[in-house]
């Protein structure tokens, strides 16, 4: 069973890091960051470097690791696409669906996300839900309610169990990869909606527990003050996990 009161350190490579780069990445990281028995850290790498990546990492069973998206469907013909059930054989644990950009590029959808979510949960693989919104949204006053649509239609489908062992990422959209970070308030302003909108649908207790983590241009310089800030229990990193050194500091941040 997760710790939930660890904080979480997740990495997001996206379609970076091949197999030949995982092993030279690996050794130079473990070489700076010594393992911490107070914290998780998950790094996910494009689904071509999972069997790499768990060599590489051989020895050192403080570094989890899992994929970046799955097909809704168990086994059939869908090429070029992987499934939970696959992904479970590569020793990955975590599982991330409706990150933004499976959203924008990919059309995935809420219920979409919501299956896989399930497909996840099923073989065995913790699953992350991602949710945020743009900065249209945000600027039009609708932060709560594309929160609360993203969540709703998501967990439409899913069993109780899943609902309640589900963790949360809240990307703001207009913050990732763009420069743009959020404020720590605002952090904690849509971690709170995010809380609330999960009390509503599974209960409040849950809601008090679950694992919440901020995303969007987290860095060695701004870490300290988002992980501190009120709700957030972790950070999704992207651009900047993808060096070792970087990487390292953020998670060292609170040791």
């Amino acid at each position: 069973m997760r710790d939930r009161k660890r904080p979480l350190f997740a990495a997001n490579w996206k379609m970076y890091m091949g197999p030949h780069e995982v092993e030279a990445f690996i050794s130079k990281y473990t070489t700076l960051f010594a393992p911490r028995d107070d914290a998780t850290i998950v790094i996910f790498p494009p689904s071509i470097s999972l069997v790499p990546f768990a060599l590489a990492v051989e020895g050192r069973s403080d570094l989890e690791f899992g994929i970046q998206d799955v097909h809704t469907e168990v086994q059939g013909a869908h090429t070029g696409a992987i499934s939970a059930a696959m992904v479970s054989g590569t020793q990955a644990t975590w599982g991330l669906a409706g990150h933004s950009e499976r959203r924008s590029e990919f059309g995935d959808g809420d219920a979409m996300v919501g299956t896989k979510l399930g497909r996840l949960f099923d073989a065995g693989i913790q699953p992350i839900l991602c949710v945020g919104e743009t900065i249209e949204e945000r600027e039009a006053g609708r932060l709560f309610n594309v929160l609360e649509r993203q969540i709703r239609g998501a967990l439409e489908p899913l069993s109780e169990d899943v609902r309640r062992e589900l963790v949360y990422a809240y990307e703001p959209v207009w913050a990732i990869g763009t420069g743009h970070t959020a404020t720590p308030s605002d952090a904690s302003e849509a971690h709170a909606i995010v809380r609330e909108v999960v009390a509503a649908i599974v209960d409040e207790e849950n809601a008090k527990a679950v694992t919440i983590l901020y995303g969007g241009s987290v860095k060695p310089e701004n870490i300290k003050e988002l992980i501190t800030a009120a709700g957030v229990d972790g950070v999704l990193v992207g651009g900047a996990s993808l060096d070792p050194a970087s990487w390292a500091v953020i998670c060292d941040c609170g040791r």
